[in-house]
């Protein structure tokens, strides 16, 4: 009953990538049993707080402002869940990915990775908020320079710069606050900020901070780089975890420090948001490699997010949440298929794709169900996620985000039927440059269904949303 699941979230990966690093010829199995480990630790999470409510633990017995705390809540347990599922799906993928020169840099890196998105995810202070940030960037950046050529490189440097002006914004920020309260801890904070110019300066460059970081548009360009020259896992959790960490902090800070700023700055991110969306779907629709749709896909998805703070209500704030949980587990399956593809055709040109179609009818299907919860249809997760959006629009008088919503559907449909079209397209059969793995073909396609099925589920996540009520406060409009 006391079992301090939040601290075992984080020790566990930690542990498993040190063990990764010390027995490089088992990392891959340590791997796999960290995985496991994680799914169990998760499990015992969600049953503690269904039965106490939301948690609080205090590292070391010292508690805030002297000590780290560590809290859990609804919103908190759906990011660990979804961060697990996927995790748990690129671990078995990478399994079989990588060689034996790259496996134990990969794991260990990753594990590290997961360790700090878990400690993110249950951070009860700002600054412990920008460490875990910081530890989650390192490993980001050094799997994307995994392969060791020269355009990862590139890629990995660029990201690794920006990643450092956002960290230099989000760190002012705390100054700031600091120096203005007197407190890092957000419980303490929520009691103290009330709105003030100095208040609205804070909340301002640690948003530009988080957006650059989160890959919001116009701060977008250094993504879809990263994504084109990283390994399938590697873009897999980019952008299906990474980016999503920033967005959490954000939401934490909108709901928990700063619940009453102006309604200016909601409508500014609303607007990001919306841009975001048909500026990301145009230039996905335009691409001719898939890795590259994919990515600049990820650019329109993640503008849905931003939607719903100028809806500032409950239904959006939960639709805005199920968008996350949905977009993470079906992008990072049309990653992973996308990897699959290139592994044996030894391409992913969009207008070549029909005989690899032929070969490996698992990873199209994995394709397919994962656009279908892009595009919002039902029963995926995406379409629960713009209904409440949608929803939340209309009640607001605020009509013009639900046009977005359905304009940005348009554009996924137009892509993701731009890689259907040329996949089921009669060719003859090539040559296999490799053998496909089935493994690595069956995760995609569960991650895949896994999309649609979270829309056949949905009262459990929207109820699990509930615990510790982490959005029961609007934003004033």
């Amino acid at each position: 009953m006391d079992t301090p699941w939040g601290v075992v979230l984080i020790v566990v990966p930690l542990l498993g990538g040190i063990g990764c690093f010390l027995f490089r010829t088992k990392a891959g199995l340590l791997g796999l049993a960290t995985s496991l480990a994680v799914m169990g630790a998760i499990a015992g999470l969600g049953w503690q707080l269904q039965q106490m409510g939301p948690q609080r633990y205090a590292i070391g017995g010292w508690g805030a402002p002297l000590g780290i705390d560590l809290y859990a809540d609804g919103l908190s347990l759906l990011m660990l869940a979804v961060a697990s599922v996927v995790g748990l799906g690129i671990s078995v993928y990478s399994y079989d990915y990588f060689g034996r020169d790259k496996s134990v840099h990969f794991w260990s890196l990753w594990l590290l990775l997961w360790a700090a998105l878990n400690a993110l995810f249950l951070s009860a202070d700002i600054f412990n908020l920008y460490v875990t940030l910081e530890l989650l960037g390192l490993a980001a950046v050094a799997l994307i320079a995994l392969d060791g050529g020269a355009q990862a490189l590139n890629s990995a440097m660029r990201y690794w710069l920006i990643s450092q002006v956002g960290s230099l914004f989000y760190l002012l920020g705390i100054a700031f606050i600091y120096h203005g309260f007197g407190s890092l801890d957000i419980a303490v904070l929520a009691q103290r900020v009330v709105p003030s110019p100095p208040v609205l300066v804070a909340l301002g460059v640690m948003s530009v901070g988080l957006l650059i970081k989160s890959a919001l548009f116009p701060l977008h360009f250094w993504l879809p780089a990263a994504h084109a020259f990283s390994p399938a896992p590697v873009s897999a959790l980019l952008s299906a975890l990474v980016v999503k960490a920033p967005f959490y902090i954000l939401l934490r800070l909108w709901l928990e420090v700063f619940p009453a700023v102006d309604g200016y700055v909601a409508q500014l991110l609303g607007t990001l948001g919306a841009l975001a969306v048909l500026w990301g779907g145009i230039l996905a629709l335009c691409q001719q490699r898939l890795k590259l749709l994919i990515a600049y896909s990820t650019v329109s998805q993640l503008g849905y997010l931003f939607l719903a703070f100028p809806l500032g209500m409950s239904t959006a704030w939960k639709g805005g949440l199920y968008m996350l949980l949905s977009h993470a587990v079906a992008k990072a399956a049309m990653f992973m298929a996308a990897g699959n593809i290139q592994r044996v055709a030894g391409h992913d040109r969009i207008a070549e794709l029909a005989p690899v179609a032929q070969r490996m009818p698992l990873t199209f299907i994995a394709l397919t169900l994962a656009g279908i919860s892009l595009m919002g249809l039902p029963p995926s997760g995406g379409f629960i996620a713009k209904w409440l959006l949608l929803e939340a629009s209309l009640e607001s008088g605020q009509w013009w985000w639900g046009a977005i919503l359905l304009v940005g559907g348009l554009l996924a449909a137009a892509y993701v039927f731009k890689i259907i079209a040329h996949a089921f397209t009669q060719a003859e059969p090539g040559h296999d440059s490799q053998g496909g793995v089935a493994r690595m073909e069956w995760t995609a396609l569960l991650l895949a269904m896994a999309a649609v099925v979270l829309g056949l589920v949905a009262p459990w996540p929207l109820a699990v949303m509930e615990i510790g009520a982490p959005f029961g406060g609007t934003v004033c409009l």
